[in-house]
């Protein structure tokens, strides 16, 4: 559990803004917030109305800050302890005041995440709603922010709970044939109930396989340019970001290194590497750029394969085509604006498959069709490929992920355990193994240490 004390934070981001959010949790929060708040219009504070007030220091009297402050009364508040926080001006120094007032009477400087980890531990929220504060914050896509907020919601909550139900419904079946085994009770036979835990896993897969899909929405999609020298790397990749991110020349080998920045297409992140071009070179340092350009393309989720169409088809054009194969990506016919020395139909006869896109990246007008194209192909990579509500849940989390696998593991051994027609015993232990690992995935079986890896990536005053 946690120290019964009273923590302060400031709850909004460092530095110069209009307002700044001082929050006080605990069981002396409120009179804290008495020794350092002075309303101008009443005694005292009603609870979750909002006050207009002077900060004082109360050794001196002297005025800090003209502000607003409220108060929220345990269990009905986020952490399920009474809370304050004081709305003030924005300016670091004055937030640095405030809470230096707030650590003078009595409060202490709360730890990353130790609001949210106060709601957790007073049963406000599940550990899984819990990760979802964080990952809303840090969300960088409509659809990271989509998956995030779901988890908050519950829906993962509820579907883990509902799987946990099921483990736990074998579970007393077996109990029972353990307890009753000599009562004439109708039980499942052992296939009946392997029938069952392959239902079962079958469920926990589909749960745990969205994990890619999950992951993908939530940090964005990697997509590495690939292209000869002078192809038009750089200038895509300005033209997508709407800066001159790269350098640009007329001069061959330009880009020595790989260069990223992230760009949102719709609901998604795309995470861009512009790179240096694919050909044989003598020089050592573009040599360099090359490897890191191939190590960039392996580790891509998406390749963008840029080619000129001015120039004919050269050895590094077929390099770029064999780094295509097999791959999810998006072909570029460059510099359409220019007479033609091949076309589509060339690129296909040399073996590329993926989808192609003539194009000029000098010609602004353009973006939209790229954009367009490059939505679909993201699109694609992280769409569900069914349609029921359970199919499109996503998890994005890596603790998530493993929890299931654990989970799959046991419910797999104890299914083989029951088709081998194994003492319930035996199937038991395994089921009451796969319980234990969804269970920690809401935070019905956690230890201290797992939740000081969950929480210590929150910013304080979460």
């Amino acid at each position: 559990m946690y120290a019964a004390d009273t923590i302060v934070a400031p709850a909004t981001a460092p530095g110069i803004g209009a307002v700044a959010i001082v929050r006080l949790s605990g069981p002396r929060a409120f009179d804290i917030l008495g020794a350092i708040f002075r309303p101008a219009h009443c005694a005292e504070l009603t609870p979750r109305m909002m006050r207009l007030g002077d900060v004082v220091d109360p050794a001196t009297g002297a005025r800090i800050d003209r502000a607003l402050a409220v108060v929220m009364r345990r269990p009905a508040s986020f952490t399920g302890e009474d809370v304050a926080e004081i709305q003030c001006h924005g300016g670091p120094f004055v937030v640095r005041r405030i809470v230096a007032l707030a650590l003078d009477a009595g409060a202490r400087i709360a730890e990353p995440g130790e609001f949210t980890r106060r709601a957790f531990l007073n049963g406000r929220i599940d550990l899984a709603e819990a990760e979802a504060v964080a990952d809303i914050v840090a969300a960088r896509s409509d659809s990271g922010l989509r998956i995030a907020l779901e988890q908050l919601s519950g829906a993962l909550s509820a579907r883990v709970a509902e799987l946990r139900a099921q483990v736990v419904a074998i579970r007393a079946h077996l109990e029972v044939e353990i307890d009753f085994s000599d009562e004439d009770i109708r039980l499942p036979s052992r296939r009946e109930t392997a029938a069952e835990i392959e239902r079962l896993i079958a469920d926990v897969a589909v749960l745990h396989d969205s994990f890619a899909r999950g992951l993908l929405m939530r940090d964005g999609v990697r997509a590495t340019i690939v292209g000869k020298p002078n192809a038009g790397k750089s200038s895509l990749l300005n033209l997508l970001l709407g800066t001159d991110r790269a350098i640009v020349t007329a001069i061959a080998g330009t880009t020595r290194d790989v260069i990223e920045d992230s760009v949102q297409l719709g609901p998604y992140a795309l995470v861009l590497n512009d790179t240096a071009g694919v050909r044989d070179s003598t020089d050592d340092v573009e040599r360099i750029g090359i490897e890191r350009t191939m190590r960039s393309a392996r580790d891509a989720d998406l390749l963008i394969a840029m080619f000129d169409s001015s120039r004919p088809l050269e050895p590094a054009d077929l390099d770029v085509i064999r780094l295509t194969a097999g791959r999810p990506g998006l072909a570029i016919l460059n510099k359409r604006d220019l007479p033609a020395a091949i076309a589509a139909g060339d690129l296909r006869e040399h073996g590329l498959n993926i989808p192609i896109l003539p194009f000029s990246a000098i010609h602004l007008d353009e973006a939209g069709a790229l954009r367009a194209e490059l939505t679909k192909a993201i699109a694609a990579l992280v769409a569900p490929s069914a349609v029921s509500s359970n199919a499109q849940l996503t998890i994005s989390r890596e603790r998530h992920r493993d929890a299931l696998s654990m989970a799959l593991e046991a419910l797999k051994n104890a299914r083989t355990s029951a088709l081998s027609l194994m003492p319930p015993e035996i199937v038991a232990v395994d089921i009451m193994a796969a319980a234990a690992a969804l269970g920690s995935i809401t935070g019905e079986v956690s230890s201290e240490d797992v939740l000081d890896a969950i929480f210590r990536d929150f910013c304080i005053g979460k």
